[in-house]
């Protein structure tokens, strides 16, 4: 069988598990062949750490999708995280036109908790909406959803009704699917919801809901997600598998949680991965 190869397109921290310090091994794992491509260089991610370096290879992206299209270089997938620039957006936008191939995941990546990231703006989100209606598959949560919609963020006390009407207007940008993390209704269960705009159809997936924040557990959800739709699961498959893994990465972070701030410990939970996607 030939093996899957999808590239991921995000940042690299040198120290700290998110972006593609967890993409990559994450869809090693999964079977996959990946092709990283790193759009800067960090010390370590910024989250809760001061003084960190940064170095932006942005400028390399253009060329180094020329190189590929002129190597007649195909791929399966592609799969993208923080891009941090409209800049970049345009250039992704550039690789999906290129390389049409390739089913395309897209995480937007730029606000949590009702409140954008540092450095980006309404703008943003609007470039970003654009990225997502050339995906197949997109991932924001609810704050990166009331952005890119232009709607009022709601935090809690939403029903079914409501987020799927978040999802069909997602759609509406273009996308195949759309699918909103971070979803919870009762308090104690959190999880995914997506709509698939082909079939009109709707998928879920909730685990308990964990007290506790951690970095980068929305790149595991996301590369686990990618590894899987690339994979040929199927979607309520490929939900509960990026579901699972990021559930147990957590669980298994927690006895050690004042030491793994900056991350939890997924690479313990890899095993389990493999099986899930080989099961």
């Amino acid at each position: 069988m030939k093996q899957k190869r999808i590239m991921t397109i995000q940042d690299l921290s040198c120290f700290g598990k998110c972006s593609l310090t967890v993409a990559h091994p994450i869809l090693s794992a999964m079977g996959l062949e990946v092709c990283p491509i790193p759009t800067a260089v960090l010390s370590t991610h910024t989250g809760g750490f001061t003084g960190w370096t940064f170095r932006d290879l942005s400028a390399d992206l253009p060329a180094i999708a020329e190189h590929w299209k002129r190597e007649g270089l195909t791929f399966d997938g592609v799969s993208t995280g923080y891009l941090g620039s409209s800049e970049m957006i345009g250039m992704v936008a550039d690789y999906f036109r290129l390389f049409p191939e390739m089913v395309k995941i897209v995480d937007p990546v730029f606000a949590d908790n009702g409140k954008l990231y540092a450095g980006f703006d309404e703008a943003y989100a609007k470039e970003m909406a654009k990225l997502c209606g050339m995906a197949d598959v997109i991932v924001p949560n609810l704050t990166e959803a009331s952005y890119m919609l232009g709607e009022e963020y709601v935090p809690a006390g939403y029903d079914e009704a409501y987020i799927h009407g978040v999802l069909q207007r997602l759609a509406a940008f273009g996308c195949r699917v759309a699918a909103v993390t971070g979803v919870v209704y009762d308090g104690a269960h959190q999880g995914v919801v997506a709509y698939d705009s082909r079939s009109g159809e709707y998928f879920q997936y909730f685990r308990e809901n964990i007290d506790a924040s951690f970095h980068g557990t929305g790149d595991i959800f996301t590369s686990a997600l990618a590894g899987a739709v690339v994979l040929g699961k199927s979607l309520q498959d490929a939900l509960r598998i990026a579901v699972d893994y990021t559930v147990e990465c957590i669980k298994v972070t927690m006895p050690d949680k004042a030491e793994h701030w900056y991350g939890v410990r997924f690479e313990t939970c890899l095993p389990d991965l493999i099986r899930a996607v080989n099961g």
